[in-house]
């Protein structure tokens, strides 16, 4: 009898097994877990896994046990809580997180292990929050200083984002949380931005805005994709055939999730033909209104469902797009070998405080800095920035830190706070979305009149302002109105250089601006939002502590007037001109024209002679560095081979020191226009005094190609290249020549 009953349950245990779902079997490839799972569901639950349940989640299949999706605003850490229904903040006491660096910090510290660092920390704490996909990093070009979201950003090279994107994208998914890279694609200005109608040539699209997402893509590995609110050729990017279907899973084979902005759908049928997976935040503004439909009207719900039983979607396209959204699921929600994550460690605090120290720019220094402690003397700290929480406002990537070091507290810890005195000196209005408070003309007077009269007694002045997370500053949903700095900063700079020539100027800000007072000016430094621990890397930074080591991400034209985006004059070129080209879906919509073409940044200084105030990659150091000579493994490069160019780097000054040596590469005669020199190749060296490392490159033919666009191929013609190394764009060390024959 014993027997009996143990074959017979033997034969249960081999039945259940037989049925057990493939999907739940992860040994088996993802294809055939999905494959599996479609199987088994109902039109409704796929459709259903195609739209919204929340302001921050999605639906999975409850029936079959696959759980929904969370997602969460980055790209600079794990946003704070949001209700299940609105905008509004849950008021959690545990959802408290590190702040770290803007990107635009990442990107000035031009160092890729960094990036890695960043996309592991934040993944850690995703997965302590319970988060699947992080909406990030943003991979837009900053074509203009105006765009609000230059900060969310990796800077003006494509090259420079791709080498960043890639390793902060991977590391970040090694953890089991997804990359959501945003916005896809063109996506440079916040005026108009859920409608404007892009205009650019083929050339710049394929040069300029998207080789960094096809990075992101074919290296990285991105598991997901963001689409951007705005419209190329007449279609919105979060539905738009061209860019979904044709470049981003046809000619770059995406196998992930395509997902749109909140509220970038706008038409249920290009919705279900063009490419979208996953509609997010429909019937809002993207930020502050609340949906008054429900989520089963959004364009794939219900009005999806109905054209699916009308015959007029096929269902492969249906499974398709069900099948992109449970290969998500099942490679972060469904993933049981992912790690636990945490949250606020310090390993987290000491990934935001490398990377705010390598992020510090040099742009100018006669001497005064470093600023030892002990030579100091009575020091004044100037500025609104000084003490104000810079994680606050900003749109989507605002953040609740658990710590944060201001510079004045990390500048007191420094100095003793019996040397350190306080003036604010000019008083921005708090962060409130889509306003910028003015602040009454009298009282800036007289903080400015308080200031100007305590630096004179001063023995060196510390000035911390530039812009902030204000609405027209540096924030999601509004442009800045100005290429100078706010609150009449300006003329408060001025008096104070009236008042005391010693004066180190350290603002922070997320992109370029103009700076009349620099002549005048004897240390000046460039800093991007830094978060939990930014007061920390400023003071060590100011002091010497660190040595600075920072490279600019993008160029800081004297005026604005001399950014390709700007240099026509013309509203068509910034921000574009209102009601200009029909919408199907809204009836007019604005239109801007990229008439710079690929000329940007550094490539429309050097190519129109036009020189920036502080070029692109420029930054200094507290120590010397001296270039040797040039030497290249061959003078011709031949078919698909390859060549290297080897140059020495000695530090030749007093300390320890990092340098970024930069390889460009020019065509010097060409069919089409080129740039100058576009850069293709950079590395982050670290030297103590004396010391001499040789840096190598190599160089590929397709690092010499542009595209064509009567062809649609990337091509190169035989010819002359220059090579060009440096510590800038414009501080060239050293050049060479080779010849290129296929």
């Amino acid at each position: 009898m014993k027997a009996i009953t143990l074959i017979a349950a033997s034969a249960v245990s081999l039945a259940a097994a037989a049925q057990t779902p493939v999907y739940l079997d992860e040994s088996a490839p993802i294809t055939d877990r999905v494959a599996d799972a479609l199987s088994r569901m109902t039109l409704e639950e796929k459709v259903a896994l195609s739209h919204a349940q929340s302001k921050f989640t999605s639906p999975g299949v409850p029936r079959l046990g696959i759980p929904e999706l969370h997602m969460s605003d980055g790209p600079h850490g794990v946003r704070a809580e949001v209700n299940w229904n609105d905008w509004g903040y849950a008021g959690w006491t545990n959802d408290s997180v590190t702040a770290f660096p803007a990107l635009t910090a990442l990107a000035a510290t031009w160092n890729p292990s960094l990036a890695a660092s960043y996309g592991k920390a934040v993944g850690e704490e995703a997965l302590y929050r319970d988060k699947h996909v992080m909406l990030g990093p943003g991979l837009n070009i900053c074509r203009t200083p105006l765009c609000g979201r230059n900060f969310e950003y990796l800077g003006e090279d494509p090259y420079l984002t791709g080498e960043l994107a890639v390793p902060y994208i991977q590391a970040m998914q090694n953890q089991g949380v997804a990359a959501c890279v945003k916005h896809f694609a063109v996506n440079n200005q916040e005026t108009w931005r859920d409608n404007v109608d892009v205009v650019l040539s083929d050339r710049a699209l394929y040069e300029i805005y998207l080789p960094a997402f096809r990075r992101a893509v074919q290296d990285g590995g991105a598991w997901s994709i963001m689409g951007a609110y705005n419209q190329i050729w007449g279609e919105h990017c979060c539905h738009n055939a061209r860019l979904l279907n044709d470049i981003l899973r046809g000619e770059w084979g995406f196998d992930g999730c395509v997902i749109t902005d909140w509220g970038g759908a706008h038409d249920t049928r290009q919705a279900a033909l063009n490419g979208l997976d996953l509609e997010m935040g429909t019937y809002t503004d993207g930020l502050q209104s609340d949906n008054s439909l429900g989520y089963e009207y959004y364009y794939l719900a219900n009005p999806y469902l109905d054209l699916i039983r009308k015959g007029e979607v096929p269902m492969e396209v249906v499974d398709e797009k069900a099948g992109h959204v449970l290969t998500l699921i099942f490679r972060t929600a469904m993933n049981r070998n992912k790690p636990w994550g945490s949250m606020c460690t310090p390993e987290h605090y000491a990934t935001a405080k490398a990377i705010g120290d390598e992020s510090i720019i040099l742009l100018k220094n006669n001497g005064l800095l470093p600023l030892l402690p002990d030579k100091a003397g009575r020091v004044l700290v100037v500025g609104d920035n000084a003490t104000r929480r810079l994680t606050d406002g900003g749109g989507s990537s605002e953040l609740k830190p658990k710590d944060y070091i201001t510079p004045l507290d990390a500048i007191r810890a420094k100095y003793g706070a019996e040397n350190v005195a306080y003036a604010r000196g000019y008083m921005a209005g708090p962060p409130v979305w889509g306003q910028d408070i003015p602040v009454p003309r009298a009282r800036l007077d007289s903080m400015r009149a308080e200031a100007v009269a305590m630096a004179k007694d001063a023995d060196v002045v510390i000035y911390i302002g530039g812009l902030n997370k204000n609405a027209t500053q540096d924030c999601e949903g509004v442009d800045r109105v100005k290429y100078s700095l706010s609150y009449d900063q300006n003329t408060l700079i001025d008096e104070i250089l009236d008042a005391n020539p010693n004066v180190v100027i350290a603002n922070i800000s997320g992109c370029a601006y103009e700076m009349p007072w620099i002549k005048r000016a004897p240390a000046v430094m460039h800093i991007s939002y830094l978060g939990t621990m930014g007061g920390a890397s400023i003071a060590d930074a100011i002091s010497g502590d660190v040595n600075p080591s920072g490279k600019l991400p993008y160029s800081i034209p004297v005026r604005l007037a001399d950014c390709g985006a700007h240099a026509s004059g013309q509203e068509v070129c910034f921000p574009g001109v209102e009601n200009a080209v029909p919408d199907i879906n809204r009836g007019m919509a604005p239109q801007v024209e990229y008439q710079e073409d690929i000329l940007v940044g550094y490539r429309w200084h050097d190519t129109k002679k036009i020189p920036a105030l502080f070029p692109f990659g420029h930054g200094l150091s507290y120590t010397k560095f001296d270039y040797g000579k040039l030497t290249l493994s061959d003078k011709n490069l031949n078919g698909d081979g390859t060549l290297t160019a080897t140059i020495s780097v000695t530090n030749a000054g007093p300390v320890a020191g990092k340098e970024t040596v930069q390889l460009y590469i020019g065509d010097d005669k060409c069919s089409v226009l080129r740039p100058v020199k576009e850069l293709k190749g950079f590395e982050k060296v670290t030297l103590a005094p004396g010391e001499t490392t040789e840096v190598t490159f190599t160089i590929t033919p397709d690092d010499l190609k542009f595209y064509d666009p009567a062809t649609s191929q990337w091509t190169v013609e035989p010819g002359k290249f220059t090579i060009y190394i440096g510590a800038s764009s414009t501080d060239i060390r050293a050049k060479s020549t080779f010849n290129y024959s296929k």
